[in-house]
């Protein structure tokens, strides 16, 4: 994955966007694993009207798992991703889960 920043502050702030071209949100914060020096997921916080926006119906962020994320540079490029819901609805209301698209 082509990484282009110099230090992880960086990264804070930059627009997301998905390797389709929609627009998520920006990274409002990284989770870091100290242990193995690497960078497990990144927070954005979605924008309203954007398509992670529309897939997760108003929620402020989403924790995006690092192996999600293509490349880093002037923006922040994800792997698209398909919301998918549970075959079998139960009694209770369930959340769509995010899928990764291939």
């Amino acid at each position: 994955m082509p990484v282009t920043v110099k230090n992880i502050s960086e990264v804070f702030g930059k627009d997301v966007f998905t390797n389709r071209g929609a627009f998520c949100g920006k990274v409002e914060d990284i989770e870091i694993s100290l242990t193995k020096f690497r960078v497990n997921s990144i927070r954005v916080e979605t924008a309203r009207g954007s398509f992670l926006g529309d897939v997760l119906g108003g929620k402020k962020g989403v924790i995006v798992p690092y192996q999600l994320v293509e490349s880093i540079g002037d923006v922040v490029i994800i792997k698209h991703v398909t919301p998918t819901m549970p075959e079998t609805q139960s009694t209770t209301e369930e959340m769509p889960t995010i899928t990764e698209e291939i």
